[in-house]
């Protein structure tokens, strides 16, 4: 079993920037995810990263201003968000999958998360 806990969120300014970190501890994976959810809006699949690979996936509403990374040394995963809107705003996951590295993308069925923490965007 993998084990998932999340770290960094907090409250910042449109155009801001916060760094989300991702431990991981268990059963082995080879793929990482993040995932949002808003207050009435369904999970959106935000960046994905291979761990083997480095292969990534981004949701549209992300690319160029989200990056998904990886520290296998330290099993951690890390989502640098930069140039934060308010519809950023959300309960942030991290989550785990094994499988074909192909796979490894945000419409990807993912079956270990963690217990998620929030972003708020806001002036």
């Amino acid at each position: 079993q993998v084990q998932l806990m999340e770290s960094g969120g907090g409250s910042v300014q449109p155009g801001g920037s916060l760094r989300l970190s991702c431990a991981v501890s268990g059963d082995s994976y080879n793929c990482i995810g993040w995932f949002r959810q808003a207050p009435g809006k369904e999970r959106e699949g935000v960046a994905t990263i291979s761990t083997g690979a480095s292969n990534t996936d981004y949701a549209a509403s992300v690319q160029g201003r989200f990056t998904i990374s990886q520290d296998n040394a330290r099993n951690t995963a890390y989502l640098q968000m930069n140039s934060l809107k308010a519809d950023d705003t959300a309960m942030y996951y991290c989550a785990a999958r094994k499988g074909l590295a192909h796979r490894c993308r945000v419409s990807a069925n993912f079956a270990a998360w963690g217990q998620g923490t929030q972003v708020t965007v806001s002036s």
